[in-house]
């Protein structure tokens, strides 16, 4: 059985400023091209769907096509999608059962009570049934009203402990979710805003996975894997910041054998255009690399590149950045680095380094109290920064 693997789509997601509708519908043009040529038996897309919990008009016009044609260009084919956290479960929900008539499946809410359970999909191939485990992104507090919990790995694991999951068959879950390893973090950027503002209390030990042959992991944005092989973040479709400036962006496909086999993956690329990227040097220099790099639509001559900027130049300049965007059409910030503010800032005090919410109120319970926090506070700490910073995304 072939599986195609997506996450984190952050549709309506700006850049500085700067929409990405289009940069996002070359991606999914892409992800289109591949479905059609290796017809996969089912797409997984787990989690952030949309970058906001109430996405403007066009991501959602913009959502709508992706389905309509996947659903046209592989009419066998089976989407699955769970929400994230940075969708709304309500909106995203809507018209789900409708839609799963027509082999679109999505689960946005945790079981509603005891008599719920996760939702499930069985597709069958020649080694017999594939049972796909949809678990939306969840919190604590989101199941307490089923059981007990003691953060998020043990909710998690009580979540998984209520269904039957048959050892002898194939099995898949989609988590949209902070998987640790050992106690060792995946690897993260700039752009994956609120995963660890929460004193690395949303971490969930990737062990609860084991019962799968495959576990399709959405969250962070780089593709990696947890500790094995089967225990997969795919990254996202496109480049978020300047952060992911390296990473190499692509659908991971995932092929299924008879059960007791080790899943077959591989990725496919997908190509960021317009790309992101870090240039440094003189108003000289970066003329001459402007020229190097593809050109805007319009005939304007500038590169098309989203692009952070370092600016060498020892010569003060008042119109640094009108002559930058002659060569640059898309901006992300500007920094000068030459002698001059190297001096200036061995001059000025150190400042102490940024934190968090979660850190700077820990700091100051522990300088009036003369004691840290409890883990339950730490816990109810957590869940009320993570709240505030939803709303703050709304």
């Amino acid at each position: 059985m072939k599986l195609f693997h997506l996450s984190d789509l952050h549709i309506g997601k700006m850049l500085n400023g700067y929409s990405l509708r289009e940069s996002q519908k070359n991606a999914f043009l892409q992800i289109l091209k591949y479905a059609e040529e290796e017809k996969p038996d089912s797409i997984l897309i787990c989690g952030d769907i949309y970058d906001k919990s109430v996405p403007a008009g066009e991501a959602y016009t913009l959502f709508d096509w992706f389905l309509t044609e996947l659903s046209g260009r592989c009419p066998g084919t089976e989407i699955l999608i769970i929400a994230g956290n940075h969708d709304s479960p309500e909106r995203l929900a809507y018209g789900a059962s409708f839609l799963a008539r027509h082999r679109i499946h999505i689960a946005a809410l945790p079981p509603a009570d005891r008599t719920e359970y996760l939702k499930q999909v069985t597709l069958t191939d020649e080694w017999g049934p594939v049972h796909f485990y949809l678990v939306p992104f969840i919190r604590p507090g989101h199941v307490r009203h089923l059981f007990d919990t003691n953060g998020y790995t043990d909710a998690f694991q009580k979540l998984l402990a209520r269904e039957t999951i048959r050892k002898q068959e194939r099995n898949v879950v989609l988590a949209h979710q902070f998987f640790v390893w050992n106690g060792q973090n995946p690897e993260t950027c700039d752009s994956e805003t609120a995963v660890l503002t929460s004193g690395g209390l949303d971490a969930i030990d990737a062990s609860v996975l084991e019962p799968f042959e495959y576990a399709a992991l959405g969250h962070i944005h780089g593709a990696q894997k947890v500790g094995q092989e089967r225990f997969c973040y795919c990254g996202t479709p496109y480049k978020y910041s300047i952060s992911e400036e390296h990473h190499q962006k692509g659908i991971t496909v995932v092929e299924l054998g008879e059960k007791g086999s080790e899943p077959q993956i591989r990725r496919l690329p997908i190509l960021c255009h317009p790309d992101v990227k870090r240039v440094r040097g003189t108003l000289e220099e970066l003329k001459l690399l402007s020229d190097t790099m593809e050109k805007m639509p319009d005939g304007s001559g500038r590169a098309d590149a989203y692009v952070s900027v370092v600016l060498t130049d020892e010569k003060e300049m008042y119109d640094f950045r009108e002559r930058l965007e002659e060569f640059f059409a898309h901006i992300l910030e500007i920094r000068v680095d030459n002698e001059r503010t190297r001096k200036r800032l061995e001059e000025e005090p150190e400042e102490t380094g940024a934190v968090t919410p979660f850190q700077a109120f820990a700091s100051f319970y522990e300088a009036v109290r003369h004691c840290p926090m409890t883990e339950e506070q730490e816990t109810i700490l957590a869940r009320m920064v993570e709240e505030a910073e939803e709303e703050e995304r709304v």
